[in-house]
Parts: structure tokens; C-alpha cells; sequence
């Protein structure tokens, strides 16, 4: 049965996944959802003996169901292949009492390669689909990862452009240099003068002014996004989550039906929805445990129900999290809301408008499988060096939040088995992973010695992604004031008078 998408502020919008995929954002400024929440239709069992991509086809043919077989199953081979350095895509690791899901063995070694090594591939489909003649040009905003996976993935694909915004002081060293050594002539990085939240609602309103869309269009352009606004982002993550299941019963660690919590760390919230989905889709799922880092609006959301983006911006060791607009919440917020297009509609409007939103005693009732906490900069630090200590494992800051979240939630006599989403590599954060170890120790190394003194303690290989950019040119120098980002983008394709 065909699957269709509706906006979360329309409900009379109603388009296909391969539409829903092109134009990334609603033109009423929601997001894309599934008219329903489709349910497995192969146990878990049956599951268990597959390997990633079949796991991969089976859960992502029940959300696009306008793309053939021989469609799908292309871009799922396109997608995890060699660029994974294991051929298991995520593994599972068992330490410090729980099982770390590393979702970092991909070409840019962070998460976002789960779904960003895809999505050019469901793209380009889709414009085959739909006829599209344009050429689409990616436009992203990032607080570190999305943008280099992205920039990664759709390098020199045919008839794509990508541009990428990302807060010029607001990343790690290692991921700007990712991003600025960037090959393809078809890709482009802008570093603004602003947070993530600045670029984000700067790209948002470019994606929103539709006389910029008349004039793209006459140029022979249309943007979309590789956000995680994009349906075709957040369904590729619902699959890693069914498969570490899978994989956890496969190697009889736990029974078929066992339930399992969750504990994801969260900023843009499209990372735990995608669990969210996976437990509605019939996934043994408890607890989903959403940690923070110190810029804990989500917290605080789930503590109280109040949405308040009203808030001094951290900026932390683990960047890719410092949001305070969760723009894939509203996904969420939706769903609570008893999927009313007009209920969410209001509440969006008050964020944008006050800074805040308050849900209903009835909405936060639905929000029950949710467990909300935060962990403060020590408590990062302390973790990831606890770990280390006890298991030999390095885990990166991001992970480290997590397990730092887990470790509070656990103090409620929980013991129910748990997987830790560990979401970017550490040698993507050499620094503040190293310093977390042995500040003295280590603060007098330059960059490139501290990850090759992490390859020793840790006895891990230095991924492939780092020794890429050990010497490689800068090749994007644009800097730009958040107010200046239409204009950056005109000129980059040479449109309307700003060329």
C-alpha cells in the first residue's frame, strides 16, 4: 500500500516519498511525516540473519513506497559499501555495562554518513521520478557533522550543487578542516559569523522566499536540503537502531521480544526520533533516553513541558549538539498533538514569535517513553576519561554525554539492557577526548600528534578520513555575516542582480 507524506502544518498537503525527498522542507515551512507509521513486516527473527543492507531494504521499502525494488536496492548498495571500513556498517561494542552502536565506520567518521551516504542516491532517483529537469542544489546548514557528510556524499554527483553553512567558531578543528579541504566542483563552504542556530534559521529562510525560488527556478535550479529535516535522512536512521536489535538477538544476547532501552545524544532531535519511529514501527523499545549536553533545552522540555529557545548559546566539547532550535521535535510535537496541522501550527508560531512553546497536559502524557537528562562539561570529561580507564575503550565527547546520561538514569535500579548510539569517532574530537584522559599530558601536542598518540593508547587504526586531511589544501575560504547568506548564495550561482 502506497505511503504518502503530509507537513505538519498542512493538512491538506500530501505528496509522495520521492517528492517529500526533492523538496525537503513543506512550502508551508513544515517538515514531511508519514501519513501513518508503517509496521515491520518480517520478525525479528527472519531480521536477524540479514546483513545490513538487507535490514536496510526491508525497513526503508515500508516508508518509499514509490521506489521500485530495483531502485531501492541500488541505492542501498550504492550507499554501504567499501566507504564503510567494516563490512558490518555499525558495530556493537559491550563496555562499561552497556552496548555502544558505533555509527562512525563511514567516510567522514560521525553518524550522519548512516544517512548522508544514501541520500544523493534516493535523490537522484527521485529527480528521475519526477522529471525533474533542474539541477538541485543542497543547501545545509551544520553544527559539524552533517555538513561533511553531506559535502562527502554529494561531491561531483551529477546535476546536484551543494552549499554549506556552518558557524565559523563553533566546530572542532578536525571537523573544519574536513569541510574546507572538501574536493568537487560542484561544492561549496561558508563559514558565518553566527551559532548553528543562526545558520540554520538563515538557511530556512532562503528555503521560505519564494520569489528566490521564481528566480532559481528561471536559472534552471531548485533547492533542498540534506538536513535532518529531510525525510530521506530520517528514515535511513531508523534502520541502524532495528538492526543492533537484530544483531543483539542474532548473538543471543538478549531474547526475541527482550525490550531495550535507548540513550541517543540529541541536538537536532532527528537522531532519537528516528528511534521513536522504530519503536512504533514494533521494536522492543523501553526507554528512549535523550541526553543533553549544558545547552539543555530538550531537558529541560521533557522536565517541565515548556519549549524556551530564550537561553544564553553554550558553545561546548561537544558542538554538534550546541542547538537550542530541535528542529526535527516538531516531528514529535506533531504526533502528541493527535496529528493536528493546526495545534502544531500554533505552537511553531509561538517559537518563532516568543522563543517558546508550552504543550498540553494530554501531550506531555504521550511523551512518557521519553526520559530527558543533561550532563555538564565535567561530567563529559570525567566519563570519557572513567571509561578509558576501566574498560580501554575511548569513546568521543558526544558518546560521552550519552553514557553520562545513562550512567543518572541507571541510578533508578533500571537494569534493563541498553544501546548507547555512539555517534562520531574520537579522533573527530582528538583534543577535548585527550584532555579528558590526561589534560597535563597531552596539552602540549599539536593536533596530528594527539590522534596518533590516541591511535596508541586506544589501539585503534587512525581512520582513513583523518589522513586524508593531515596535509590536504584548504580549498574554502568564504566567510560571511549571518545576514549575508541569500546574497553568498546568489552569487555562488551566479543569479539575480547580486552577482
Amino acid at each position: 500500500m502506497e505511503l504518502f507524506y503530509r507537513s505538519t502544518r498542512n493538512d491538506s498537503v500530501k505528496v509522495t516519498a520521492s517528492q517529500a525527498i526533492l523538496k525537503g522542507l513543506a512550502d508551508d515551512g513544515g517538515l514531511f511525516v508519514p501519513e501513518r507509521i508503517p509496521v515491520l513486516d518480517r520478525s525479528l527473527k527472519e531480521l536477524s540473519d540479514m546483513s545490513y543492507g538487507e535490514v536496510a531494504y526491508e525497513v526503508m521499502k515500508l516508508f518509499l513506497t514509490d521506489f521500485t525494488p530495483e531502485e531501492l536496492k541500488a541505492c542501498i548498495a550504492n550507499a554501504y559499501d567499501s566507504k564503510f571500513d567494516t563490512t558490518e556498517i555499525a558495530p556493537l561494542v559491550k563496555a562499561d555495562g552497556a552496548y555502544f552502536l558505533e555509527l562512525f565506520h563511514g567516510a567522514t567518521i560521525a553518524f550522519k554518513d548512516m544517512a548522508l551516504s544514501i541520500l544523493p542516491h534516493l535523490m537522484t532517483t527521485s529527480a528521475k521520478k519526477n522529471n525533474i529537469k533542474n539541477d538541485i542544489v543542497i543547501l545545509t546548514a551544520t553544527s559539524g557533522d552533517t555538513g561533511k557528510a553531506a559535502l562527502a556524499g554529494f561531491a561531483d554527483v551529477k546535476g546536484t550543487k551543494i552549499i554549506v553553512f556552518y558557524p565559523k567558531d563553533g566546530v572542532s578543528p578536525i571537523q573544519e578542516k574536513q569541510m574546507v579541504t572538501q574536493k568537487g566542483d560542484n561544492t561549496y563552504v561558508v563559514g558565518i559569523k553566527g551559532n548553528f542556530d543562526d545558520a540554520q534559521t538563515g538557511v530556512k529562510n532562503i528555503f521560505g522566499n519564494k520569489e528566490l525560488a521564481k528566480v532559481m527556478d528561471e536559472a534552471g535550479y531548485q533547492f533542498s536540503s540534506a538536513n535532518s529535516i529531510n525525510i530521506g535522512r530520517l528514515v535511513p536512521q531508523i534502520v541502524y537502531y532495528i538492526y543492533s536489535y537484530v544483531k543483539l538477538l542474532a548473538n543471543e544476547e538478549i531474547t526475541d521480544g527482550e525490550k531495550i532501552n535507548v540513550v541517543v545524544p540529541t541536538g537536532n532531535f532527528g537522531n532519537i526520533l528516528a528511534a521513536y519511529y522504530a519503536k512504533n514501527m514494533g521494536l522492543p523499545i523501553a526507554k528512549l533516553i535523550c541526553a543533553s549536553n549544558e545547552n539543555k533545552v530538550l531537558y529541560d522540555f521533557f522536565s517541565t513541558g515548556v519549549y524556551d529557545r530564550n537561553r544564553e548559546f553554550k558553545l561546548t566539547s561537544s558542538p554538534s549538539m550546541d542547538i537550542l532550535i530541535s528542529s526535527n521535535l516538531e516531528r514529535l510535537i506533531y504526533r502528541i498533538a493527535g496529528e493536528s496541522a493546526e495545534a502544531n501550527k500554533a505552537l511553531m508560531t509561538d517559537l518563532k514569535e516568543k522563543g517558546r512553546y508550552e504543550i498540553t497536559p494530554s501531550m506531555r502524557e504521550e511523551l512518557k517513553d521519553f526520559y530527558g537528562n543533561y550532563a555538564s562539561e565535567q561530567e563529559t570529561a570525567d566519563t570519557i576519561e572513567s571509561i578509558y580507564e576501566n574498560t580501554g575503550y575511548v569513546i568521543d565527547t558526544h558518546t560521552a554525554v550519552a553514557a553520562a546520561v545513562y550512567r543518572k538514569y541507571r541510578e533508578g535500579g533500571d537494569g534493563t539492557k541498553t544501546v548507547i548510539a555512539s555517534t562520531a569517532s574520537p579522533f573527530k574530537f582528538t583534543r577535548s577526548v585527550m584532555d579528558a584522559i590526561d589534560k597535563d599530558k597531552y596539552d602540549s601536542m599539536t593536533d596530528f600528534e594527539l590522534v596518533d598518540e590516541l591511535s596508541r593508547i586506544a589501539n585503534v587504526t587512525v581512520p582513513q578520513a583523518i589522513e586524508d586531511i593531515r596535509t590536504a589544501p584548504i580549498l574554502h575560504t568564504r566567510v560571511c555575516d549571518r545576514t549575508e547568506m541569500e546574497t553568498v548564495v546568489k552569487n555562488i550561482l551566479k543569479i539575480g542582480s547580486e552577482q
